[in-house]
């Protein structure tokens, strides 16, 4: 299990290395997320000690039950799931980003527990640039809108936007719902906001990593080439397949 998660990580880091070569970026600027819905936590561990420092929960309840083996280990913990409000306090005790920013009312409550714990907490805006109902995220046109509401509060670091590209396509119809989380970006640096000008792009898993790398991601989620598919009663869970 172990040399498989190694050759696993290799392989996925050189597929990156290639990606940003072919799109004449450097490598630094792309960083990988293990995405470890299902995940145990003794596999994760193996990636962390292989030198991983980032990985996504989509889930509260898997984030507290690795906790007590991943707690001392040198990783940020980020939430990437579909977060509802009643579970933003149990969150805030593991995670250290929350990636799936997409509503005003989920805002007041990071905002209200934050405060009453005095810290602050890095954040990505997450965006259904697919259009896709199964989907969760901000409209595509509301996201300028909502960034200038969330700078006023004071306990979020706006770090970035997150996507869940269209998959299970042709690659020609993957491009436009990657590049377009890019494009929004470009539209929130031209409107000069103070401390948004150095925003993070968090697309692409392991069906799309090369296009999401091409249309300027600076953080893939990478589960399935890692970890393998994960069984889940009678199905196969697939990293790709949305909420």
């Amino acid at each position: 299990m172990k040399n498989e998660i190694i050759f696993n990580l290799i392989k996925v880091h050189q597929r990156i290395e290639n990606a940003c070569k072919m799109a004449g970026r450097n490598s630094s600027d792309v960083q990988l997320l293990l995405a470890t819905k299902t995940v145990p936590a003794e596999k994760i561990r193996i990636a962390i000690e292989a030198g991983e420092t980032l990985m996504g929960e989509n889930k509260m309840q898997e984030l507290r039950d690795k906790n007590d083996i991943l707690k001392n280990l040198p990783i940020e913990r980020h939430f990437i799931g579909h977060l509802q409000t009643n579970k933003v306090k149990d969150v805030l005790k593991y995670a250290t980003c929350i990636q799936s920013l997409d509503r005003i009312n989920l805002a007041d409550e990071l905002q209200k527990q934050l405060q009453n714990q005095n810290r602050k907490l890095d954040v990505f805006v997450q965006v259904n640039t697919s259009y896709e109902e199964s989907k969760f995220g901000l409209a595509p046109e509301d996201v300028l809108s909502f960034i200038k509401k969330i700078k006023t509060y004071e306990t979020l670091n706006i770090k970035g936007l997150m996507t869940i590209g269209l998959l299970d396509v042709e690659k020609e119809k993957m491009i436009p719902s990657l590049r377009l989380l890019r494009t929004i970006r470009d539209e929130i640096y031209s409107e000069g906001i103070e401390g948004l000008q150095d925003l993070k792009l968090s697309m692409g898993m392991s069906q799309d990593l090369e296009l999401a790398i091409a249309e300027g991601s600076n953080m893939v989620r990478i589960g399935t080439s890692i970890f393998g598919n994960r069984f889940l009663g009678k199905e196969i869970w697939n990293e790709n397949i949305a909420e």
